[in-house]
């Protein structure tokens, strides 16, 4: 049962309520102990050893209190930055309630980044100790830190070691949480967040949205993003049946959808682009109403795929609702550092606003196109995304000469290449350094890719990257030229251009790629190739690793 119209004015109201003391003002607020709030997937074990599907209100408080124990116990004071190293989305979540209610900073480290890279960020935050799991222990063992505890070390008992001062009480500038960029372009950067920026858009959304359809809500969203942290206040806040998954693996979150029948399903790009390449026909998605894509934007096919399914309410011209068949995806456009999908574009069986199209920023933010001196560009000329809101971080935990490098003309930049048109809709394009500059024109790589899975059926998935010659620099930024080329990943691998390997089979591909792009008035690329999904190179959050895929295909061409 979701909050009434008088919990919902009584939050909204609540001027002492931040993102660091939700439990404390739920206890306010007389919410009942008995009462189911966060339904895990048993990756996690709690301090009495079992390892519970589901936690009530009451065994949350207690499972909190003890784990402050623990840490008051060991010396965490407020403002102390504490490393989290783990795969479960459980972990995380226990241990920001856990941490923020001494005052002190969670540190969030994904369980996928590699382990030198894992090592090196945690050194760069400062952190007194870390909480890990056992696959992730020789991590962070032996590398300076007060601690490095798991949950198998936290017993009921620690709940004993709870400060005279607790909880503590938050100023709205104190920050709650580090969690760290996707680390496309190299060494992640630590993004904090504030008792106020994490609760912003929650409160907001409380105030303007009635939440009925994130009754049942699947979050498979990565456990170490603050996006994990934001839809769990926000489930908190609105009393929703809430199911945290430690695995994006678009398979198993399928299983999940069939199992658990939620309502909203909540991931990143690539958790939908894996779920569409599916057979969807074979699975139950009848429970969903709205697929809610956060950080990168989502490809039309992949949108296509997933709203044919579920089922939504509609209100019609008479304000009557029906129910409709096919579901909603909002696809929005956000970061670490934003701290909410500043860009909502809603999606159903029966909208076509695609074409990168990410709509207008949300009613307390504010975007603009920007050229190289921070001027606002007039609508149809391609700038940076700058982006201004309450909800950003307020700065690059130990590193403030990247903050400052990334700010332009007052706004904050997302890295994002983008237009806008008269109407005030914004296009996204592409990452800045993933653009291609050739001899035919700049190939923007992520429009490229959108229009080929749209226009090339037997398409699974593609990844357009560009080949320069050593010490050339070919992107929106360098004065180069490059070569790109198209990796295609086949629905059927050995469909469509005949048996993989051949000269003949690359010759096709190419052919067929840009007979699509010459139709459409871009660029060419070079060469178009196929390409097994274990060849794409993903990184801890799951986005592709253009980087990456360039020097190692680059690496490969040199070889051949």
């Amino acid at each position: 049962m979701l909050i009434s119209r008088q919990e919902r004015a009584r939050i909204c109201s609540d001027t002492e309520l931040g993102a660091g003391n939700i439990l404390e003002r739920l206890k306010a607020y007389g919410r009942p102990l008995d009462e189911p709030v966060l339904r895990t997937d048993a990756t996690w074990r709690a301090p009495d050893g079992t390892r519970p599907e589901v936690l009530t209100l009451g065994e949350l408080y207690e499972v909190v209190e003890t784990y402050a124990g623990w840490y008051a116990g060991h010396g965490v004071r407020p403002r102390d930055p504490v490393a989290l190293h783990s795969h479960s989305s459980t972990e995380f979540a226990v241990n920001f309630l856990a941490l923020t209610s001494l005052g002190a900073i969670p540190s969030f480290v994904n369980g996928n980044l590699a382990p030198d890279t894992a090592r090196a960020y945690v050194q760069r935050q400062g952190a007194v100790g870390a909480f890990t799991d056992e696959a992730h222990r020789e991590v962070l063992t032996d590398r300076g830190l007060g601690f490095c505890v798991t949950a198998a070390d936290i017993r009921p008992g620690d709940r004993a070691s709870l400060p005279p001062s607790y909880p503590y009480r938050h100023d709205p500038t104190d920050p709650v949480l580090i969690s760290h960029s996707s680390g496309t372009t190299g060494m992640p950067k630590g993004v904090p967040h504030t008792h106020r920026t994490l609760m912003y858009a929650q409160l907001h959304r409380l105030r303007y949205s009635t939440g009925t359809d994130m009754e049942r809500t699947l979050v498979g969203l990565p456990g170490a993003h603050n996006a994990m942290v934001a839809t769990l206040l926000y489930c908190l806040l609105l009393r929703t049946d809430i199911k945290l998954l430690s695995s994006q693996r678009g398979a198993d979150v399928l299983d999940a959808v069939e199992e658990f029948r939620p309502t909203t399903v909540l991931a990143f790009a690539g958790t939908f682009g894996e779920m569409a390449a599916e057979d969807l026909t074979r699975r139950d998605l009848s429970s969903v109403q709205v697929w809610f894509n956060t950080g990168d934007a989502a490809h039309e096919a992949h949108i296509r795929a997933l709203v044919r399914h579920g089922s939504h309410q509609k209100i019609d011209r008479d304000l009557r609702r029906a129910r409709v068949d096919g579901s909603v995806f909002v696809d929005g456009l956000g970061s670490s550092e934003a701290g909410y999908s500043v860009f909502h574009n809603r999606h159903t069986k029966d909208t076509d606003a695609y074409s990168r199209r990410i709509g207008k920023p949300i009613s307390f933010a504010e975007a603009a196109v920007l050229a190289e001196d921070g001027t606002p560009l007039p609508p149809g000329r391609i700038g940076r995304l700058g982006l201004k809101s309450p909800t950003l971080t307020p700065g690059y935990w130990n590193d403030s000469l990247t903050w400052h490098r990334m700010r332009l003309g007052g706004y904050w930049l997302t890295g994002d290449l983008a237009h806008r048109d008269e109407d005030g809709n914004f296009y996204h394009l592409d990452r800045a350094p993933d653009a291609i500059r050739t001899r035919d024109g700049i190939v923007f790589s992520t429009r490229t890719e959108e229009l080929l899975l749209a226009e090339l059926p037997e398409l699974a998935d593609c990844t357009v990257v560009g080949v320069a010659p050593d010490g050339v620099r070919a992107d929106w930024d360098g004065d180069g030229e490059a070569e790109a080329y198209a990796l295609l990943q086949l629905a059927d691998e050995n469909g469509e251009y005949g048996e993989e390997g051949g000269d003949g089979d690359d010759e096709a591909c190419t052919r067929r790629v840009n007979s699509v792009l010459t139709a459409a008035g871009f660029p060419p690329v070079h060469r178009a190739l196929r390409m097994k999904p274990d060849d794409v190179a993903k990184g801890a959050t799951g986005k592709v690793l253009k980087r990456v895929m360039r020097d190692r295909f680059a690496t490969k061409e040199r070889q051949a």
